[in-house]
């Protein structure tokens, strides 16, 4: 089956190589995306928009005959969400890593600060000793560049309610499952999605915010198990 892999922010396709060769060898596709904006440290972000993210998932899913197996990490979640919106009868499976979609007009990194065009990435010392469990920093560090900065403005736009009929799978890594249905259960407006899809599975993966770098084997084989449940 062919996965399509959305990275979070500040980082490009290569942050899923170490889970790629796991889902090769279980026998799938592994697509990941380097979205609109993340090409290089260097580009030109002030054109990139939230439409232009979704559109390249939605391209990506387009592009494969059978449905997929659609997979977000963190801000990439709220952007494989609106892709699964656009494409919901070509999409088998859904999973959420360290983070759910968005409802419609929210804008998940409303908070972040940017410079110009820029979202740069946060640094190191400001992330919660949970975030960074098990990451190596210098790696960690390697990878990163600045988002487009317009994604702390532009709000997501929704429209097809059988996206939440799709089956999802969230996945938790720095937080667990049970609290992440305890913040459900108290109403929390930013995870408003999570309660509206009929068939949600819950998987802790305890390790830090970034299972695709720590975790890469155990996530690959949550990832691969979605689209048989």
């Amino acid at each position: 089956m062919d996965i399509v892999l959305v990275p979070g922010l500040w980082l490009d396709a290569s942050s899923w190589d170490l889970v790629v060769p796991h889902l090769t060898d279980a026998g799938h596709t592994p697509r990941p995306l380097t979205l609109p904006g993340l090409e290089s440290a260097e580009t030109d972000r002030s054109g990139v928009h939230v439409a232009d993210q979704v559109a390249a998932v939605v391209a990506a899913i387009d592009e494969s005959a059978a449905p997929v197996i659609l997979v977000g990490h963190s801000m990439g979640c709220a952007v494989a969400g609106a892709a699964l919106d656009a494409r919901v009868d070509k999409v088998a499976a859904v999973v959420y890593v360290g983070g759910w979609p968005a409802e419609p007009g929210m804008i998940p990194a409303k908070n972040f600060p940017t410079d110009g065009a820029d979202l740069p990435p946060v640094p190191w010392e400001e992330f919660d000793e949970a975030d960074v469990r098990d990451l190596d920093r210098a790696a960690f560090e390697a990878l990163l560049r600045p988002s487009p900065a317009n994604l702390t403005s532009e709000p997501f736009e929704l429209g097809d309610e059988r996206r939440y009929s799709v089956p999802a799978v969230f996945v938790c890594p720095e937080y667990t499952a049970a609290d992440l249905k305890e913040w459900i259960a108290d109403g929390t407006e930013s995870i408003a999605a999570i309660p509206k899809h009929k068939d949600a599975t819950f998987v802790d993966l305890p390790t830090g915010h970034w299972p695709q770098l720590t975790k890469p084997a155990e996530l690959a084989a949550i990832i691969g198990q979605s689209g048989s449940q």
